[in-house]
């Protein structure tokens, strides 16, 4: 395997990787390093967890110029805003000696801070791309002079429903420009964008599409509901020494809410969701970083890209509706090379999901006894509770047949008998006593006294 030295990357990125610990460079590192430096378009397929951040900082950061321009050159779009700021705390750490301007912009902050951050010049703007087009839009952010198009976890975005702010987006860019994916899936949609967008792209995959990493070891419980889910993890949590700091990964915004007033270790927990404040957000990311916090509870909201060292165990507590969701949940654990543990639940409904990661990982999750100690719960939440059955409408089809006042036998406009056909000039004249011929206004005259 190569140095970094290799790389002949020059002396100030050398310093600040030397720095962070940096030895040898990842697979997927190794692989791309040469053909971005080269400007060729470029898409990198490689697991959660193994350098994709430093694979395209690397020779972006290596080519790029110093320039007082003030409109940015290189844009990085991601899917959520702790990505965003993830990746922007990582080009700090990569650039103390180099002389370099950037800024992430996202949602569910000030617009005008963001703006006046954009006036002031960058070098390199990293973004949500639904915030970013709203940026350009305002004409104080321009893109005709971006030169790299970088962007990550290009699968979770198109999940997300960027599609359209994507092609949006790209209508502001120049067409000549070097365009880099990277992602720890390829899907259709993935497929889709390469052929539109990208222009004879090399393509570089490190590892099979849904294979976890070696370094995980997974398991699994079928646990019947919510409640005795809860009862599990009040048991497996007790053990510290093996549960050090355990992320829990759930489906939706309540389950979140309601694991966190539900276990028993309430002061060690911080919550996640897109409901909360983006303060709110930052500040739980930070208490889970520096210990204040052992459980980090959150829906999928943070599956992706959030790069937080010596997690002990990854734990879906919700079987994620998407297989490719479960991937990078585990992704969070087993980083670097160290030892990480996953654990799903699963009930009865979610047996097919779970045949579904199944597949695309071509893993079967080994199946743990579930402990006699824990309780089985027969509490429901409302939404696990059966639905009572509301007696369906009779719809106009059943209506013909029940006996009424519209059960009748057919005139002779609706009889299938037919009538005798008149002409629209006779009905006329039979309606108003016209005579039908001439000489019969007599005859009609002895119809009317009858």
């Amino acid at each position: 395997m190569s140095t970094f030295e290799d790389f002949k990357i020059k002396k100030q990125l050398l310093s600040a990787i030397a720095e962070l610990g940096f030895e040898k460079p990842t697979p997927i590192q190794e692989a791309s390093y040469s053909t971005i430096l080269a400007g060729r378009d470029f898409v990198g397929i490689a697991q959660t967890g193994t350098g994709k951040t430093i694979a395209y900082l690397l020779p972006i950061l290596q080519d790029l110029k110093f320039s007082d321009q003030p409109q940015p050159r290189v844009l990085i779009l991601v899917p959520t805003r702790e990505l965003v700021i993830q990746i922007v705390k990582e080009i700090e750490k990569l650039t103390p000696y180099i002389n370099l301007r950037v800024t992430g912009v996202y949602g569910g902050t000030n617009i005008n801070t963001q703006k006046k951050a954009v006036a002031e010049g960058l070098d390199i703007i990293v973004g949500t791309p639904r915030r970013l087009y709203d940026l350009a839009l305002t004409n104080v952010l321009r893109l005709n002079s971006i030169k790299k198009l970088v962007i990550d976890e290009v699968d979770i975005m198109l999940d997300f429903g960027y599609k359209t702010q994507l092609k949006n987006i790209f209508d502001h860019l120049p067409e000549k420009r070097q365009t880099i994916l990277f992602s720890a899936t390829m899907t259709t949609y993935v497929d889709e964008m390469i052929d539109g967008f990208l222009v004879n792209p090399i393509k570089e995959t490190i590892s099979i599409s849904g294979t976890p990493l070696d370094s995980i070891r997974q398991e699994s419980y079928a646990v019947p509901n919510f409640y005795t889910k809860v009862n599990l993890l009040n048991h497996l949590l007790k053990d510290k020494a093996v549960y050090g700091n355990v992320l829990i990964f759930v489906a939706t915004k309540v389950n979140a809410d309601r694991l966190a007033e539900t276990l028993d270790f309430k002061h060690e927990i911080s919550v996640i969701h897109s409901s909360k404040e983006q303060n709110h957000r930052t500040h739980s990311i930070q208490k889970f970083v520096d210990g204040t916090s052992r459980i980090l509870i959150a829906t999928d909201v943070i599956a992706r890209g959030i790069d937080i060292e010596k997690i002990a165990a990854v734990i879906s507590f919700d079987t994620p509706l998407y297989p490719e969701n479960y991937i990078h949940r585990i992704g969070r654990t087993g980083r670097a090379g160290q030892e990480g543990r996953s654990i799903l639940l699963y009930n009865e409904k979610e047996v097919a999901l779970k045949q579904d990661i199944e597949r695309l990982m071509q893993y079967d999750i080994p199946l743990s006894p579930f402990p006699e100690e824990v309780k089985m719960s027969s509490q429901l939440t409302p939404e696990e509770k059966p639905k009572p059955l509301v007696p369906e409408e009779p719809s106009a089809k059943d209506a013909k047949s029940q006996v009424g006042a519209s059960f009748h036998e057919k005139s002779a406009k609706n009889s299938k008998v037919k009538a005798e056909k008149k002409s629209y000039k006779t009905i006329l004249k039979e309606r108003y006593k016209k005579p039908l011929r001439r000489g019969d206004k007599i005859q009609n005259m002895k119809k009317k006294k009858k």
